[in-house]
């Protein structure tokens, strides 16, 4: 056997070595760009709540203007009068009805948005927004709280703990 022969016979691949060294070089990668699409994700979450927290204060403050200087379910501790004042249509003392039969409202379509930390739509109604913590666990009937309401106040916030990627308390957004 000549060596002309041996090396038609030897087969072309990628020695042991040479596939670590691109292993090795992914796994660098990957570790400088995965930190970054972590921290993307919590910044959309962030900018999801805050832009979900103006929305219904605004909504609120409308529906204020609206209805004799009252904020949704005032002098209620039921979730769904919250609900129901804006998702339906109501007459200026605040009666509700299907969209469309009272000339008032609805304030927001569809549902109430949910917490983009917590998945949650559920409302807690409280009377001191901001004496009251967090709990991502409560629950509100079979529905996950996402939001904390006075209706006395009009003051909503996101039933959050923890900070922002700024370190701002998501609780005092």
């Amino acid at each position: 056997m000549n060596k002309s022969t041996h090396k038609k016979n030897r087969r072309a691949g990628f020695t042991l070595v040479e596939v670590l060294i691109v292993v090795v070089i992914l796994g660098i990668l990957a570790a400088t760009v995965l930190p970054q699409f972590t921290s993307t994700n919590e910044d959309a979450k962030e900018s999801v709540l805050v832009q979900d927290l103006q929305t219904l204060r605004s909504q609120l403050q409308l529906y204020k203007f609206q209805h004799n200087s009252k904020y949704p379910a005032h002098g209620s501790t039921a979730t769904d009068d919250f609900r129901n004042a804006l998702l339906l249509s109501s007459d200026k003392d605040g009666t509700t009805g299907a969209v469309g039969t009272k000339p008032l409202g609805p304030y927001l379509i569809g549902a109430i948005p949910a917490n983009p930390y917590t998945g949650g739509r559920g409302i807690m109604i409280v009377t001191d927004v901001p004496g009251t913590t967090p709990d991502e666990t409560a629950k509100d009937g079979t529905e996950v709280v996402g939001w904390i309401y006075n209706p006395a106040t009009g003051e909503i916030k996101g039933n959050n703990s923890g900070s922002t990627v700024d370190g701002a308390k998501l609780d005092s957004l």
